[in-house]
């Protein structure tokens, strides 16, 4: 009978020490969690010099060891590789050989003491390529990834098969937002952000909120010279989409408050031949919270022969 007391009180210990962990380190256990569900599902966490950095990156191969299509994955401001958690597993089951790499100031690569532009980014995308030896790909970005994806296919054309934007940074717009909204200093600024990223954002407790405050504000800097590069309107590219060449495919939410839909009709109008694919019900996050109609989008973009243009298509609220 003590033994099973014993054993009850080592229980109840355990769980008092994992709900302390989790009330504290929420952030941190939430990263095991989708690190662990990605490397159950094959996929791999590498590193890789590339310009002179040590970048980190996520690569999924499809099954049975083929070959498969390179996919290039770009994430947006304040994210990382992890952020396409919903879609890459799915995308190398497609028969893609996915890379989705960390860009410089985020994730696991480093923070070096640089201006974080787009122009520089860029050239990271570029030197990662070159690393991992991807002469060519398709290549995919979201937000400011979708920007960096744009200026890649008009920069180095040579490098992008297929291209897609998600929600896409890269034109100008009147911003309902500033930059104040990407590092929030309290529990109010998150929730706000979160109320412009999702249209149904789920409940966050505080004590949630105040980890996302913390990780926001330690990487605080290199946000504030993201925004600051990308509202300076250097590199922005309202002037030459009408140049692109690629097959290039357009997906949005929405219900995107921060980069509103209209963005990506005019984007639409302005590069020759893409299609345009619209998610309802689906915010900023489309290729998180809405990822089944978007790989699906993706999907069949990538595979068709020949490849699709001037195209429109609205895929229902997503439940």
């Amino acid at each position: 009978m003590k033994i099973i007391w014993r054993i009850l009180a080592v229980v109840v210990v355990l769980l008092i020490v994992a709900g302390a962990v989790f009330y504290f380190y929420p952030l941190a256990v939430s990263d095991q969690q989708v690190r662990l569900r990605l490397w159950r599902a094959g996929v791999r966490s590498e590193y890789v010099d590339a310009g002179g950095y040590r970048m980190h990156y996520l690569e999924a191969l499809p099954p049975e060891g083929a070959a498969g299509t390179p996919l290039l994955l770009v994430h947006g401001l304040g994210a990382r590789g992890e952020d396409w958690a919903a879609m890459i597993p799915a995308l190398a089951a497609k028969g893609f050989h996915v890379y989705a790499p960390d860009l410089l100031g985020y994730g696991r690569s480093p923070k070096p003491d640089v201006t974080y532009s787009i122009s520089m980014q860029e050239m990271a995308v570029v030197q990662f390529m070159k690393a991992v030896h991807l002469a060519r790909a398709d290549v995919g970005g979201w937000s400011m990834g979708g920007w960096i994806s744009l200026k890649l296919a008009l920069d180095h054309p040579e490098l992008v098969d297929r291209l897609i934007v998600y929600d896409s940074a890269g034109i100008y717009f009147p911003a309902t937002f500033g930059p104040e909204l990407f590092t929030p200093k309290d529990t109010a600024g998150v929730r706000k952000l979160m109320t412009t990223l999702t249209p149904k954002p789920a409940h966050m407790p505080d004590f949630a909120a105040k980890a996302i405050v913390r990780k926001l504000q330690a990487n605080a800097w290199v946000l504030q010279r993201s925004m600051a590069a990308m509202m300076s309107g250097h590199d922005l590219l309202d002037f030459r989409l009408h140049t692109i060449q690629e097959p290039t495919l357009i997906v949005w939410g929405a219900q995107d408050a921060l980069i509103p839909l209209s963005v990506g009709e005019t984007m639409h109008a302005s590069i020759p031949h893409s299609t345009l694919d619209v998610v309802e019900g689906c915010g900023h996050l489309a290729p998180l919270d809405c990822s089944k109609p978007v790989i699906e989008a993706t999907v069949e973009f990538l595979r068709a022969e020949p490849p699709m243009q001037n195209g429109e298509k609205d895929f229902p609220v997503v439940k």
